[in-house]
């Protein structure tokens, strides 16, 4: 556990220590547990198993389950990021700023279920637990961040005339992105269709669209 609390309290070594590939199999290892188990039935018991790691390794790693399962939803989150990103950079129009939204909300529905089950499982967690609740708030914060930071990128270019301040209307989207993601993988026999068009003409008013 010493070990552990040293490697937190040196950002640079933690990083270093989460990328190696011992460290990626215990995370996907977590991943795969709460889809099938939940976060409460994920101990670190079973996913040192799964793994094909010690007990110990996991504490060395992460010290707690609580910031392993955050460390899986920030790496999910990283290439969401890095997708949404890629996809609104290369967006020559309103129109396109938009269907690249929708393709990131498709592409999400899609994932497999340890994705949305590792996050449902910290909202609730986060709940009960200030460490996992600042740290997805810090997640938020950087999706808040690098969505804004393109549509002002976007507005300079004269793609987009946003209706309110950058930093708001990507809340707004993100709200209507992780609202439609609950509703469409809670039901997935039900016809979101007609919904997410109702949300792309909400997503098309903020961006300016008449």
């Amino acid at each position: 556990m010493e070990a552990a609390r040293q490697a937190i309290a040196d950002p640079e070594k933690l990083e270093r220590r989460l990328d190696s590939e011992k460290a990626q199999r215990i995370v996907a290892a977590m991943r795969d547990s709460v889809a099938r188990r939940g976060a409460a039935g994920s101990t670190f018991d079973h996913v040192a198993q799964e793994a094909g790691v010690s007990r110990g390794l996991l504490h060395y790693y992460f010290g707690t389950k609580e910031r392993l399962l955050v460390e899986v939803v920030r790496r999910d989150a990283d290439i969401r990021i890095h997708a949404l990103e890629e996809r609104l950079r290369g967006a020559g129009s309103l129109d396109a700023v938009v269907q690249a939204l929708v393709a990131q909300l498709q592409e999400f529905v899609a994932e497999d279920a340890g994705s949305h089950a590792v996050i449902h499982e910290l909202l609730s967690a986060a709940r009960r637990n200030d460490e996992i609740r600042e740290e997805l708030a810090e997640l938020y914060r950087r999706v808040r961040s690098a969505i804004s930071s393109i549509l002002t990128e976007k507005e300079r270019e004269g793609i987009v005339s946003l209706r309110g301040g950058a930093e708001a209307v990507a809340s707004i989207l993100l709200a209507l992105g992780d609202g439609l993601e609950v509703q469409l993988t809670s039901d997935p026999d039900w016809d979101g269709g007609p919904t997410v068009g109702a949300g792309v003409s909400v997503a098309r008013f903020l961006l300016g669209a008449d």
